[in-house]
């Protein structure tokens, strides 16, 4: 089972950050459903500051480029999308239009 580990940070607001994490106390179930359906057995988002740490456990078979093009046919997605970008900006090094970076990993005991 594949695990990526992706990071993100917020806007540096203590006000925008608690309603991030309000919204994600209990996310909309289509929400949900788009991650599960990807692929995705198991998602955990970590913070600490404005940095967001995510977990994803995913099956064999999961593709980054298919979940991105199912989430750009899904409406319920890009409205979750656009909603959560009013609390996230894009790491420094990221490129033009790159959200969530996947790390490298580089030690495993």
């Amino acid at each position: 089972m594949p695990r990526y580990c992706l990071a993100l940070d917020l806007k540096d607001d203590e006000k925008l950050i608690a309603e991030y994490e309000k919204y994600h106390e209990k996310i909309r179930p289509e929400i949900a459903e788009s991650i599960t359906s990807s692929g995705i057995t198991n998602m955990e988002i970590y913070r600490i500051g404005n940095r967001l740490f995510m977990i994803m456990d995913t099956t064999d078979d999961f593709s980054f480029e298919a979940k991105a093009a199912a989430d750009a046919a899904n409406p319920k997605v890009q409205e979750w999308e656009n909603l959560m970008w009013n609390y996230q900006q894009a790491l420094p090094m990221a490129q033009e239009g790159e959200k969530w970076l996947v790390m490298k990993p580089i030690f495993k005991l």
